[in-house]
């Protein structure tokens, strides 16, 4: 089974907007999960323009479910994970002010400084995760790093998806062949949705988990948010909740 792990990311920038607390951030969540969703994942920025500090760590005592935190290694951040432990940690490239995530790392110019966080992020018992490109140098330097899991970031997937299905899916299809046969373990997120997650899913061995937000969102303002994430399971093959 494929994980479906929903970024609730957009629900929080929903209340920010307004003040207050509609949505209620631990309410949408817990919906999430009771409509069948995996997983739950955030990425708070430095600038909590949308999930702060303490959604996560409401979050945190509440879930049930795969608790996914993405971001940059600051040491704040890293401090933030060795408390809440969530199951997973996504470590991305992203700089402070960036709008959203649009690179993987170099995990080869990145080695040494990645393998330090990794060991201190294992050592808080934490699965780590590295959001990388779709290139086998990529995933081989995930591999020295000691990483459990790699994220494919799917942009320039679902960029072609429409053009050239099967060109946009090659090098997803070698980089998930490279993971495998290195023993990690494969995420995938950006830009996935009702159109393009099909595909992807059925193409990708071993595809453990995929993390969608803003897209997923954007349906449910249309289909309602059950409806919406029994179409992702479905996308997924997974039977709705």
């Amino acid at each position: 089974m494929t994980h479906l792990s929903i970024n609730i990311n957009k629900f929080a920038t929903l209340r920010n907007a307004r003040g207050g607390n509609l949505p209620d951030i631990l309410e949408a969540a817990k919906n999430c999960v009771s409509y069948g969703a995996q997983g739950i994942t955030v990425h708070p920025r430095p600038d909590e323009r949308h999930i702060r500090q303490t959604d996560i760590y409401d979050l945190s005592r509440e879930l049930t479910v795969e608790f996914n935190i993405e971001g940059y290694p600051s040491e704040e951040f890293l401090s933030m994970i060795e408390i809440v432990k969530p199951t997973q940690c996504t470590l991305v490239p992203d700089p402070p002010d960036v709008l959203t995530s649009n690179a993987g790392w170099d995990t080869c110019a990145n080695c040494e400084f990645l393998e330090n966080i990794v060991l201190r992020l294992k050592d808080a018992g934490v699965r780590t995760s590295l959001f990388v490109e779709p290139e086998l140098a990529m995933i081989e330097g995930a591999k020295r790093i000691g990483t459990d899991r790699v994220e494919l970031y799917t942009e320039e997937y679902a960029q072609h998806f429409e053009t050239d299905k099967k060109e946009a899916i090659s090098p997803y299809i070698e980089a998930a062949r490279c993971a495998n046969e290195l023993g990690m373990g494969i995420n995938a997120g950006h830009d996935l949705n009702l159109q393009n997650l099909t595909y992807f899913k059925d193409n990708i061995d071993g595809l453990l988990e995929v993390s969608i937000g803003h897209a997923l969102i954007c349906d449910a303002i249309y289909l309602g948010l059950q409806n919406t994430i029994n179409a992702y399971q479905a996308c997924l093959g997974n039977a709705a909740k």
